[in-house]
């Protein structure tokens, strides 16, 4: 804690005696509790709970909100995230009462607009993607995955194909991939990566067989780099019988230049949170959308969105092809709608300067730093870049000492050792939606850091120092978190 910033420690407010509101005890109150509940289960001696009066507690948890970041608050360059700004319109939107107050078992007479909603960004998402159909069901990006390659093993079952038990992933993926994967009760086959970071396809054709359900990639990479040879890939997985999947985490880039559909892919995911704005929030997207190609739109899950030939709207929940449930209804409406209102405020012409205006901030910020750190892919990049550290480690400064020393100057770190493919990985993704006076503002920091790495490299190993936790133990906090107001034992 840096006292001289945040005087005492907040979480020791309680003095005995103190209280922020008067229960008057009643007998009845008493008696009632101990008629509900067998003796075995009743206290003793009252609990030893903090006691602290109203404008403690009130000021305790304002102070605590304060310290909470966000794409409202500053610059958020969370590499692989696009942690992108999530426009009010869209809030509004999604929490107005006629949309929140919906109810899933409504009569589907009575919420034909929301009806029409759903539908309507099915058919957005299908054209943006290149796909046949959209379900809007999953809850998440990596919930999206997991459905999508169940319809994988749903087109292979179909067709007597039980051998293909595998999925290749590339050494760069991101880890949902292996991790869907296994719940899905499939097999991790590795493929990896070439020193500009795209798929060694020789590599990746050496493993290919009958034994392979799918080949699952990111385009463009975690490196932020582009598949330039996925035409090549497309054709050797579906010459092996396998189906090409399409991690949609990175397809902001590709808003308005190319559509994976297009590319040879057969099923993807959208994280509607990275491409569409919705908020990241509660560990997830709330929404991972799954698409297919023409001939798997049958074994997407129940229930399904569908327009009549009168016009009219539906719901249909009993196709026998389809994979069923994989969610209670029809997926987080509100979030949904989030998606759709940002996609109807930008119109198609909005959305085809999204990649192009993303791509155009990563390359301007990447060039800016890459005489002082060290850039392991040349060439421009995609949406985000890798920095393997500072070009001159001499100093012994790290990664971590980099990010640590930004929340000091205001910005959210970005994502650091992450790919693995470096050893001291920085991932920086500025999104289309910053200025170019943030950006500019993040590299005047990212220099001082550097100058910093050279001439105070030992106060800069102790940063943050403006934070109400100085350097912390993060591994000790993982592994032995303190849950309680205090230790008990």
């Amino acid at each position: 804690m840096n006292s001289e910033l945040y005087g005492t420690l907040v979480f020791e407010l309680s003095r005995k005696g103190r209280r922020g509101c008067a229960v008057p005890a009643t007998e009845a109150a008493a008696g009632a509790v101990h008629r509900a509940l067998p003796e075995s289960l009743l206290r003793k001696e009252a609990p030893d709970m903090p006691m602290v009066d109203e404008p403690s507690a009130v000021r305790h948890y304002t102070n605590m909100s304060t310290n909470n970041f966000g794409v409202d608050t500053g610059f958020y360059p969370l590499g692989s995230c696009t942690m992108k700004y999530n426009p009010k319109i869209n809030e509004a939107l999604a929490s107005s009462p006629e949309i929140a107050g919906l109810h899933p078992f409504q009569p589907a007479a009575t919420v034909r607009g929301a009806l029409e909603a759903y539908y309507l960004l099915q058919s957005f998402l299908s054209e943006i993607g290149g796909m046949a159909e959209f379900s809007l069901n999953p809850y998440a990006g990596a919930h999206g995955e997991l459905t999508g390659l169940m319809v994988i093993r749903a087109y292979h079952a179909e067709r007597g194909d039980f051998g293909r038990t595998k999925v290749i992933v590339p050494d760069s993926a991101h880890g949902t991939n292996p991790a869907s994967a296994a719940v899905a009760g499939l097999q991790i086959v590795e493929t990896r990566s070439m020193p500009d970071g795209t798929v060694d396809l020789d590599d990746l054709r050496s493993k290919l067989d009958e034994s392979v359900a799918a080949v699952m990639l990111t385009n463009p990479n975690t490196t932020g780099m582009f598949e330039r040879r996925i035409p090549e890939i497309a054709e050797a997985v579906h010459a092996a019988g396998a189906l090409l999947y399409y991690d949609g985490a990175n397809l902001n880039p590709m808003l308005g230049v190319a559509r994976p559909g297009d590319m040879g892919f057969d099923v993807m995911h959208i994280n509607l949170h990275k491409t569409f704005s919705t908020p990241h929030g509660g560990g997830g997207p709330g929404a991972g959308p799954v698409g297919v190609r023409a001939g798997l739109e049958k074994y997407l899950p129940n229930p399904r969105v569908v327009k009549h030939l009168d016009g009219s709207f539906g719901v249909i929940s009993d196709s026998d092809s389809a994979l069923g449930r994989v969610t209670f209804w029809l997926g987080n409406y509100t979030v949904l709608r989030r998606a759709l209102a940002y996609i109807l405020t930008l119109g198609a012409d909005g959305l085809m300067h999204v990649g192009p205006f993303a791509t155009l901030a990563a390359n301007y910020v990447m060039n800016s730093l890459n005489d002082l750190y060290k850039q392991p892919i040349p060439g421009p990049c995609k949406h985000e870049f890798v920095f393997d550290g500072l070009l001159d480690k001499s100093t012994g400064v790290t990664t971590l000492h980099v990010a640590k020393r930004l929340l000091d100057m205001g910005f959210h770190a970005p994502t650091i050792y992450f790919p693995l493919l470096f050893h001291e990985s920085l991932m920086v993704e500025p999104t289309e939606t910053e200025s170019k006076e943030t950006l500019d503002a993040f590299i005047a920091a990212m220099r001082k850091i550097a100058e910093e790495a050279t001439s105070r490299h030992e106060q800069l190993k102790q940063a943050p120092l403006c934070t109400p936790m100085s350097h912390p133990d993060e591994t000790e906090a993982a592994t032995h978190p303190k849950l309680k107001w205090k230790d008990l034992t």
